[in-house]
């Protein structure tokens, strides 16, 4: 006996609708609205902290096909407010599927919608920029104030704290010593530094500078994360007694609370970046890489002392910088490819020449 069909309506704040079915924890669910043009890979962005506050639309319209397993997890489960796909999977096909999407939504309390087009969608985020929806079963009943009310209770300010460690812990290596700030971190980074051998002191991310210093690591590193940067300003003031003192690395947020520290500026993109498939430059070498990424906010306005380290081919913005005169170099986009390509894994060597230099810059 097939289920019940549900039917449900996604509303942007532009007044489109979009109608279609619903999946996964059936809720109403407010967030931001962002595109992924990822082919593969669902699974380890639900689970990528980066995403909190936000309903996801992938631009790829069979999702689910090779289902979820317990491997590979990003973090300990979806951030994210909402789930839209062209068309999910419900018999899923591959050796390691554990557990089907839907199923998977329903456990963690997930709403989808399904049925809708999706590429009408990510038109319209392209157009008119990021905003925010409602992915909602009692779209007809809603009024225009009831549907105002639910998007102006959307408040993304807190999703850094939401999403850090409670606590610090250590992963044992016989490498280099890295103070590893978690701000909503995906399991990749972790890998990496340990699949080079490091030593990893994690810390929550409002951690002070006086106490990650505390275990006299041989350098920082700033993980990615969720939200905007200016959201935290006392990460920043963390990071700004850093300078100097240790070498500094980040990724995605942590390069914007780099650039921030510095006396940079970051801004709100129109609609982000979000996939695996954004070509990048190495300002120093020329080459370019595919990389993944997953932000809305990028780095501008740079101080003297610091430089673009890499260029965004697609639209020119600054995807990584490094600090003239001290051993500071950070990146917008993933190295840690989950999802995604490898091409840019290099950079976690890079990460830890910066460190080993020690008072040479980047």
């Amino acid at each position: 006996m097939s289920e019940k069909v549900i039917k449900a309506e996604l509303i942007l704040e532009n007044g489109m609708r979009f109608e279609g079915k619903a999946f996964g924890y059936i809720k109403e669910t407010v967030g931001e609205v962002v595109f992924n043009t990822g082919m593969t890979g669902y699974q380890e962005l639900l689970t990528d902290p980066s995403y909190a506050g936000q309903i996801v639309c992938m631009t790829y319209p069979l999702i689910g096909n090779y289902g979820i397993n317990l491997d590979d997890m990003e973090s300990a489960g979806p951030r994210l407010k909402g789930f839209v796909v062209r068309e999910k999977c419900d018999y899923p096909n591959n050796w390691r599927c554990e557990l089907e999407l839907d199923g998977y939504l329903k456990q963690n309390k997930i709403m989808g919608i399904e049925g809708v087009d999706t590429r009408a969608i990510t038109k319209a985020l392209r157009d008119t920029g990021t905003m925010r929806g409602i992915i909602t079963t009692r779209g007809k009943d809603l009024t225009e104030s009831q549907i105002k009310l639910k998007f102006e209770s959307l408040n993304n300010k807190n999703v850094i704290r939401e999403c850090t460690i409670s606590e610090k812990y250590e992963i044992a290596g016989a490498g280099t010593h890295i103070a590893f700030v978690d701000m909503g971190a995906k399991k990749g980074l972790i890998r990496d530094f340990q699949s080079r051998g490091c030593r990893l002191t994690v810390f929550p991310a409002f951690t002070s500078a006086e106490e990650i210093l505390s275990v006299n690591p041989d350098g920082v590193f700033l993980s990615n994360g969720p939200g905007d940067p200016k959201d935290v300003p006392e990460i920043i003031e963390n990071v700004k007694k850093l300078i100097g003192k240790k070498p500094l690395v980040g990724v995605c947020m942590g390069n914007q609370l780099i650039a921030l520290a510095l006396g940079g500026n970051t801004k709100k993109m129109k609609f982000g970046h979000h996939g695996g498939n954004h070509p990048v430059k190495d300002l120093k070498t020329g080459r370019v890489y595919i990389t993944s990424q997953n932000h809305e906010y990028v780095v501008c306005d740079l101080p003297e002392e610091v430089e673009p380290a890499f260029m965004n081919i697609n639209d020119n913005t600054i995807e990584g910088i490094r600090h003239k005169t001290l051993p500071i170099f950070s990146v917008q986009f993933h190295p840690e490819a989950s999802p995604g390509p490898l091409d840019s894994g290099y950079l976690f060597d890079r990460f830890l020449e910066v460190i080993e230099r020690g008072g040479e810059n980047a």
